[in-house]
């Protein structure tokens, strides 16, 4: 299929998936193509070195292929990385970021959990971002949801909703012990808002905010009409085949299938 001025959506795992099925409902007329650099799984385990060599790669590959912007579609390599990435590459490079701020501004205890994986939230980038959008009066606690992401990876969230529910009631329930006056928490992976249904399940009290919201506003000044095509790319490992990612894809309810690069 000839595409054109492509977006490109890029991470290491499936969850970015999500970011696709919300700019094709936001743009229907969008050409796409969504590159799972499943070789470079997991982003959140990288160094800050090995976080820009293998995001750098993978726009190269998505700026080559004639894209007219490119999403960053996971949380710890645009806290990390992003502004070093944006001074490598010839492409427009949206990054997509827990929405601290916004948290904070809908909280009424102004205590706040960013949810994300451990690189994400054990860096100083992240709480130098995390200091920058928070205010004197608010509290934002940094919290390593890591177990979290095999539920989606592995597909559990789907094959087994009683045991996900489980997991994620425990995990939650252990956030609240620590801070019980947090109500809003926000779903910082690309797979976490894969999970946001057993999330309002184990609290309902509690707003759970997903970060694609702010990357669909900034990509709109890059968008065009096309034909409304999405092309599917992936690398790959002995562990995280094209088939068994297809087989997930086909798991989502998508007619996609991705061709393999190398």
């Amino acid at each position: 299929m000839k595409l054109h001025r492509p977006i490109g959506i890029f991470d290491a795992g499936i969850g970015s998936y999500a970011i696709v099925e919300r700019v094709r409902a936001r743009f229907p007329m969008q050409d796409i193509i969504y590159f799972a650099d499943r070789a470079s799984f997991p982003y959140g385990a990288k160094t800050p070195e090995e976080l820009l060599e293998s995001v750098r790669s993978a726009t190269d590959y998505l700026c080559n292929e004639g894209c007219a912007a490119v999403v960053l579609a996971s949380n710890a390599p645009s806290v990390v990385v992003l502004d070093a990435l944006r001074a490598a590459v010839s492409v427009p490079v949206i990054g997509i970021f827990p929405p601290v701020r916004e948290a904070i501004e809908r909280s009424k205890s102004k205590q706040v959990a960013i949810l994300g994986v451990r690189s994400l939230v054990s860096s100083d980038a992240m709480k130098i971002y995390a200091n920058k959008n928070s205010t004197p009066e608010s509290k934002v606690l940094l919290i390593n949801a890591s177990s979290l992401v095999d539920l989606v990876e592995n597909f559990t969230f789907l094959n087994d909703p009683g045991a996900t529910q489980e997991i994620v009631t425990r995990f939650i329930l252990e956030v609240r012990r620590a801070a019980p006056e947090v109500d809003v928490m926000t779903m910082s992976s690309t797979h976490l808002p894969w999970l946001k249904q057993f999330f309002m399940s184990a609290a309902p009290d509690v707003l759970f905010l997903d970060p694609a919201d702010a990357v669909l506003d900034e990509l709109h000044s890059y968008t065009s009409n096309g034909a409304g095509y999405t092309r599917c790319v992936a690398t790959e490992t002995a562990e995280l085949s094209l088939e068994r990612f297809n087989a997930a894809l086909l798991s989502l309810g998508t007619s996609h299938a991705a061709m393999l690069i190398t």
